[in-house]
């Protein structure tokens, strides 16, 4: 026979651990502070996993890309996964100058974008993809209920 306490203990959901780093590798301004960071990385979590955030310049997001991906520019976010087992690890690299630009371009709130790439690299280093349509589907439908809990618009609704 149960107890009340071993039906709460069943019933309670657990939370996932984040083990989280953060490194600055650039000069740029407007970078959120370490803890919203954090906190948009651990809405996106799903199971204990120790992840560094870096954010880089655009010669190191540029170097990244072109290495590891064969595309020679740099792109706003990468995911590298170094542990595909409880706990996840990884890396995930941010680069400040396309988040930027890319804010500017489509008239998005700096941090919103930010928040979007954090949960977006989070995602990744999870499994989610985007190359397929359902995957694609299934990734952006968890990124908007993610964001919209955070308080951002949609990322993928167009600018009126």
């Amino acid at each position: 026979m149960r107890t009340n306490n071993t039906v709460r203990a069943a019933t309670k959901r657990r939370t996932s651990t984040l083990v989280f780093s953060l490194q600055l590798a650039c000069e740029a301004v407007a970078i959120p502070p370490r803890r919203k960071l954090r906190a948009w990385a651990q809405c996106a979590l799903e199971r204990d996993a120790r992840v560094t955030l870096r954010v880089v310049d655009g010669r190191e997001g540029r170097q990244l890309n072109r290495r590891f991906r064969g595309r020679d520019y740099a792109t706003n976010v990468l995911t590298f996964v170094y542990e595909d087992r409880v706990p996840l690890a990884g890396d995930i690299a941010v680069c400040a100058p396309v988040v930027a630009r890319e804010a500017r371009a489509g008239a998005i709130a700096l941090e919103a974008h930010y928040a979007h790439l954090v949960v977006h690299g989070m995602l990744h280093l999870q499994g989610y993809d985007h190359v397929a349509g359902r995957e694609a589907k299934v990734m952006q439908a968890r990124e908007r209920a993610i964001l919209r809990r955070l308080g951002y618009p949609d990322p993928y609704r167009p600018a009126r």
